[in-house]
């Protein structure tokens, strides 16, 4: 279980503003897992989410301490559109997997998904500390593979015909990025501006030391308790991917 002060209160970018998710949040949640298009793009299963499971998933990942989970708002208007988060920080490894779902459909393809994703790998990277972010898409996100893509992700590897969907076989397809691939996009120009708040301010002074021990105090408390937390997303069905579209 990972201790909340490590979490961002707030994150922003010129878009979008990454915030810790609060209970009324669950509604929205209730409708993005509910309807199919979103279903097809972040789900293992055919089909959405139930109500139970959806409420279950909330409550274990989204506003408790198994994964980092941050809402995603439009900044110009604060309009909750999507959720992100890290799970399965391994402190000794320095490493996480990244997940973002835009639920709101008419926010596709605006960006938000893309700056969001660039705001959290700054944050594994620059606060926590991390070396490696992984992430896992179908391969017939096509848009989601792109946004990846351009936040400086590779593809490390598939699954193949893992997935069957939409009267077909798919791949699941690995990618991931580096810290130093991270920091030669910085210095490039191609990185995020970021504003920190609250404990992410505090972060942002720590040294590279007092980062590592945090991301190892991290990953330690994640695999005490990511045993049960599989257990729980495989009796659930509520095993995700980020393969929400930008």
């Amino acid at each position: 279980m990972a201790h909340r002060s490590w979490f961002p209160d707030r994150i922003e970018g010129t878009k979008v503003v990454l915030r810790r998710h609060t209970p009324g949040n669950l509604r929205a949640f209730d409708r993005w897992y509910t309807d199919p298009e979103v279903a097809r793009l972040t789900r293992y299963q055919d089909g959405p989410m139930r109500p139970e499971e959806i409420e279950r998933f909330f409550i274990a990942r989204v506003v408790g301490n198994d994964s980092l989970a941050l809402a995603v708002h439009v900044k110009s208007s604060d309009r909750l559109i999507g959720t992100c988060a890290f799970s399965q920080l391994d402190g000794d490894n320095g490493s996480a997997l990244y997940h973002i779902t835009i639920g709101e459909k008419d926010a596709w393809g605006g960006g938000y998904g893309t700056e969001a994703t660039r705001l959290m790998l700054s944050h594994a990277f620059d606060k926590l500390g991390l070396h490696r972010i992984a992430l896992s898409v179908f391969e017939f996100n096509e848009r989601a593979i792109r946004s990846y893509r351009s936040c400086g992700f590779t593809i490390e590897g598939r699954s193949r015909e893992a997935i069957w969907r939409d009267g077909r076989w798919w791949d699941e397809i690995t990618m991931s990025v580096l810290e130093p691939e991270w920091r030669a996009r910085q210095a490039r120009g191609t990185g995020p501006v970021t504003t920190p708040t609250a404990a992410g301010a505090a972060a942002a002074t720590d040294t590279p030391a007092a980062a590592a021990v945090r991301a190892r105090a991290f990953g330690g408390e994640r695999r005490r308790s990511g045993g049960a937390e599989a257990e729980q997303d495989q009796r659930a069905g509520t095993e995700r991917r980020s393969a929400a579209r930008r």
